[in-house]
């Protein structure tokens, strides 16, 4: 009982750091276009990182 309990708990986690991973991203796509629409190459390489790890950590969550 107390493991179908623990699962259900990680789940509920799991799907809660999903829902602000995709928040972040949508924050840093939007980061991404105005780095765009100014030329500015440094803040551009600033989010394509941070959109990386956010992939990869949404990938590492999926394949739980």
């Amino acid at each position: 009982m107390k493991q179908l309990m623990n699962q259900s708990k990680k789940k509920a986690a799991l799907k809660e750091r999903t829902a602000v991973l995709r928040l972040e991203m949508d924050y840093e796509l939007a980061t991404l276009y105005d780095a765009m629409l100014e030329k500015n190459e440094e803040q551009k390489i600033k989010s394509k990182n941070k959109l990386e790890k956010i992939r990869q950590e949404l990938v590492s969550i999926q394949s739980l």
